[in-house]
């Protein structure tokens, strides 16, 4: 499932664990990866609302870390183990977005490369 736009994203979050290491806030690693992309032309926005349905009722509340390209969604995390939730969190925002890609980021583990989970539809 691996391609070209995740693996930028991949490569990007790897930088900046490179330069901070874990045990940072997610927010601090969330504005750090953000200036990554910049530094490497990639779009993406921010917190972007992700509507649920309920019964053809729309709850609103939940946001999606960042949205690359329109394309990718990415959720960030900074625990020592990659909470069993965040895999479901993704699923749920893939699902309310009707996006199909989604990398879960764990900046919190050792070796970024043992945090890092690609989600699919």
């Amino acid at each position: 499932m691996a391609d070209e736009l995740t693996e930028k994203i991949i490569g990007a979050a790897i930088e900046v664990h490179r330069e901070l290491g874990p045990g940072l806030l997610e927010s601090i690693y969330e504005e750090a990866l953000c200036y990554e992309f910049e530094l490497q032309g990639i779009k993406y926005k921010r917190q972007v609302p992700a509507d649920i349905v309920y019964k053809r009722k729309i709850i609103k509340g939940q946001k999606i870390d960042l949205l690359v390209e329109d394309e990718v969604v990415v959720e960030i995390k900074s625990l020592s183990k990659m909470p069993e939730v965040a895999l479901a969190q993704t699923l749920s925002y893939l699902k309310a977005t009707s996006l199909k890609r989604g990398l879960i980021v764990n900046f919190g583990e050792k070796r970024l490369i043992d945090g890092i989970k690609r989600v699919a539809l």
